[in-house]
């Protein structure tokens, strides 16, 4: 048979078996297909004689050489070239010994016994390669299937590692979600829990107050009253004496009497104006702590605010023909309805642009008449390079999304950084005496609150005050 026949056989075999497991290219099936039925031929033809020695050595060793030249030079066959080394040797040996055989025969016989030790030994050497081979193929399978394991459980570990992470973001997100409701929750509860405190402070000044008006208005009225009607009394005697003594001249003593009258008569109108003030007081306590039960409605803020501003200059304007100011009304039209007690924002707004366009009146009048005369003539404005001053009060809404904010602002001397952080205290005022009881900001501030909003100031003498309100816009 031949031992080229053989290996070419055993090669040819082992590469079907690969190609049957997909371990090498698909193409490579129908040319070993091709080779065995070649081989097989070879062999059958040799057996039987059919074909010469020399015809079936030469086509056995082209062939055989074609196949290991093939395997060796093809990295698809990378897996098969370890057999090929190990069958080389003995391969080797029988292709000099067929070639040597064919041409010089005479030298043969005297060879022959060495290329048998030679085939021995390639055999034995081919034996130990092929198990050598196997141990290793053993080895690299088991490292292969450890690493397809490691593969697989790291795709395992990747996969859960992804799902754990999922369910971390999903449970973060939903944890996240939580708090911001209950932060939401704690600060609406805080919120009325601001409001029932102020609501309850209120209530509770208000019976207070309630009870010292019932105490001191009684008293007060009779001295306000009987000062009045002792101040007609005492006209009325002046009168009388001025009638008595129309036709002579009075005696000393009638004239020391007529000016301790007119004295009397000066304190009873002293004791009647300070009457008044502290009744006007005490109504400002009562309207300051008075226990409110209107009812918070949806309200159109711009409607609010630019009915008050106009309310507030007419009034003033009523009261002090020469007061006059400019005012505007700067209104957002995205301004949304928002839940409030119409009246007490209301009253809010009235007292801040009541205060607006006093300080703006106050400083046109000490402008108007300073230490160098009237200053309002335009020639001497001029001749001091400035403009004359020019009253303006000013009204303005924003929409903040979540918060709604109320401004005003005026162009007057402004508030001293000294006394800033004292103007909503109760009884605290600029104003002189018999101008105000120092209740209107503190009022503003406890009414801001009990609507769960916010009030702040911004000033600067010389230049003018802003008052910012925020209110929540549910």
């Amino acid at each position: 048979m031949g031992i080229e026949n053989i290996a070419s056989l055993i090669f040819l075999f082992y590469l079907r078996r690969q190609a049957k497991k997909e371990e090498i290219p698909s193409h490579w099936k129908r040319q070993i297909d091709i080779g065995l039925v070649i081989v097989i031929c070879l062999i059958v033809l040799q057996g039987t004689g059919l074909v010469g020695s020399l015809i079936g050595k030469s086509l056995s060793i082209l062939l055989i050489s074609y196949i290991v030249y093939t395997i060796l030079n093809n990295a698809e066959f990378s897996s098969t070239k370890s057999l090929v080394y190990a069958a080389l040797p003995l391969i080797g040996v029988s292709v000099v010994e067929d070639i040597l055989e064919l041409a010089w025969p005479s030298m043969y016989k005297s060879w022959e016994n060495l290329f048998n030790v030679a085939s021995f030994f390639a055999f034995f050497w081919m034996i130990s390669m092929y198990i050598t081979y196997r141990k290793q193929k053993k080895a690299l399978d088991k490292e292969r299937i450890k690493a397809e394991e490691r593969e697989k459980e790291f795709q395992i570990t990747e996969a859960l590692k992804a799902k754990l992470e999922l369910e971390v973001a999903e449970r973060t997100s939903a944890l996240r979600l939580q708090k911001e409701e209950l932060e939401k929750t704690l600060a609406d509860l805080k919120s009325a829990q601001a409001q029932l405190i102020q609501a309850e402070k209120m209530a509770s000044l208000g019976e207070l107050t309630a009870g010292i008006a019932h105490e001191i208005q009684n008293p007060l009225n009779f001295v306000t009253n009987f000062s009045e009607v002792s101040n007609e009394l005492i006209q009325e005697v002046l009168d009388l004496r001025s009638k008595k003594n129309e036709s002579k001249a009075m005696s000393d003593e009638e004239l020391e009497e007529e000016e301790i009258l007119a004295d009397i008569k000066q304190n009873l109108e002293k004791i009647h104006h300070h009457g008044k003030r502290a009744d006007s007081i005490v109504k400002g306590m009562l309207e300051h702590s008075r226990n409110n039960s209107g009812e918070k409605v949806p309200t159109n803020i711009n409607a609010l605010a630019d009915e008050y501003l106009k309310l507030s200059y007419h009034g003033y304007r009523s009261k002090d023909k020469s007061f006059n100011s400019d005012f505007k009304a700067k209104l957002d039209p995205s301004m949304p309805l928002v839940n409030i007690v119409p009246q007490d924002l209301g009253r809010v707004l009235l007292n801040l642009i009541n205060n607006a366009f006093y300080a703006c009146h106050e400083r046109s009048k000490k402008e108007v008449i300073g230490s160098e005369g009237d200053i309002a003539d335009p020639d001497v404005y001029e001749n001091k390079g400035t403009k004359p001053f020019s009253p303006l009060v000013e009204v303005s809404t924003k929409n903040l999304g979540s918060k709604i904010e109320i401004r005003v602002s005026d162009n007057g001397s402004g508030i001293s950084e000294t006394i800033k952080d004292k103007i909503f205290q109760p009884f605290f005022t600029t104003k002189p005496t018999g101008y105000g009881t120092g209740l209107g900001l503190s009022l503003t501030y406890d009414i801001v609150k009990a609507h769960g909003g916010e009030i702040s100031v911004e000033s600067q003498e010389g230049k003018g005050t802003e008052f910012i309100i925020t209110l929540p816009a549910q």
